[in-house]
């Protein structure tokens, strides 16, 4: 990669993407600048980043890039990728036992499982999505379960889970479906599944009201509150009764669809949709219910739950106005996880336009996970984090050439 102000080459460039807390004063310069803001496209922009933040997007004719600040170039710049729904970090790149923590079979129901306790940030998908744009997962716990965990937003750097947070306990993971059903057990039907997830919701209420906590003496707090009698899976039940985080439904079928709606609008509950493969036969429901849709990976294969999965979902959900970002969602087979960049491209390809293709990786994603304040867009105030490429990042022979993330040069090798 070209810098202006110097040359990132052999040593200097390994120890940047080997040293965990770099965070520099840079600016960022591109033949067009893809703000995702207000100031739609720049030609010939610059971002300027320092202590982490974007104090300045403009032209560079009007811009002031403070003198001796290191200056990267590229063809197009973008914001930093977003992942709106992920498992990488949970999932890891050997497909081994013991680096699979996205799923615990041992229950049905584990609304308490953080995706803090099992994300590993050293597993090398975590470096190859970052290498390819992505500078933000919304990651944790995947289907298999009626109720699987909590997803939290991260960064694609640190040396530890802790440096790489941004958010704890952002939704948590509900399933309906073939994939969260145990025919030799519980929930065997979609009717169980159902009549579970509402005892689950109806649970926190009863223990604000149950009288056996007040004979007892405990003082379990208002909605599940942490008191002196805790219980972790009502605690976060509560959470999501009071509105305090949403609950992500993986529902594929339009029977499924129907069932995750009818349960926001009974419990009055925020509810998140994920995967939505039927989304295309209920955009008017969708649209009713004002929810946002995760949409599935557009090259997800169209079997079994996703029969009905196509290339061209992205678009209809688009023309129809329903809120939606894509994501790269949990994946079985080896690398097990897909590319944010390479699904928004192919849904490119298929009818979305480019802008709303790129927002659905970055501005768009970000207001669905509630980071829209952070990140997504190229603004001031905004987290530095920035993708840059050496052509149309939805061109299949585009390459990213270089990502920062709050600052720091993370990766500067063409993928």
């Amino acid at each position: 990669m070209k810098l202006l102000g110097k040359i990132i080459t052999g040593t200097f460039a390994a120890a940047i993407l080997s040293t965990s807390a770099l965070a520099q004063d840079i600016a960022v310069r591109g033949e067009q600048v893809w703000t995702m803001g207000p100031q739609g496209v720049i030609a010939d922009g610059v971002v300027v980043i320092e202590d982490g933040e974007i104090t300045a997007v403009g032209p560079a004719t009007s811009v002031t890039i403070p003198t001796n600040m290191t200056v990267l170039e590229a063809p197009i710049v973008t914001p930093g990728l977003i992942d709106a729904h992920s498992t990488v970090g949970l999932t890891g790149y050997l497909n081994q036992p013991d680096d699979q923590d996205q799923l615990d079979s041992t229950s049905p129901v584990q609304p308490h499982l953080r995706a803090i306790d099992a994300y590993n940030p050293h597993d090398r998908l975590v470096q190859w999505v970052r290498e390819l744009g992505t500078t933000t997962l919304h990651t944790g716990h995947g289907p298999g379960a009626l109720v699987s965990g909590q997803t939290m937003v991260v960064k694609t750097r640190g040396n530890t889970v802790d440096a790489a947070l941004v958010e704890d306990g952002t939704m948590i993971v509900a399933n309906l479906g073939a994939w969260a059903l145990d025919r030799e057990g519980s929930p065997g039907t979609r009717a169980k599944q159902m009549a579970m997830l509402r005892q689950a919701l109806i649970a926190p209420q009863n223990l604000r009201d149950g009288d056996d906590s007040e004979d007892e003496g405990e003082d379990r707090g208002d909605y599940g509150e942490p008191g002196d009698g805790r219980d972790l899976v009502q605690e976060a039940f509560a959470s999501v009764i009071r509105g305090e985080r949403p609950l992500l439904i993986t529902a594929h079928r339009a029977q499924d669809i129907q069932s995750a709606l009818r349960l926001a609008e009974e419990f009055d509950i925020d509810v998140v949709i994920d995967g939505a493969a039927d989304a295309h036969m209920m955009l008017d429901e969708l649209r009713e219910a004002g929810v946002s849709v995760i949409l599935h990976p557009t090259m997800a294969r169209n079997e079994g739950e996703l029969e009905n999965a196509a290339f061209t979902t992205a678009s209809v959900l688009a023309e129809a106005g329903i809120p939606f970002a894509l994501q790269s969602a949990y994946e079985a087979y080896v690398p097990k996880t897909r590319v944010v960049l390479w699904e928004a491209g192919f849904a490119a390809g298929n009818g979305l336009a480019r802008e709303d293709a790129l927002a659905s990786i970055t501005i768009d994603a970000a207001r669905i996970i509630g980071m829209d304040d952070r990140i997504g867009s190229l603004e001031v105030g905004k987290d530095g984090d920035v993708a840059m490429f050496d052509g149309d990042p939805f061109e299949y022979t585009s390459h990213v050439t270089g990502v920062v993330i709050e600052g720091e040069v993370v990766s500067n090798a063409v993928r």
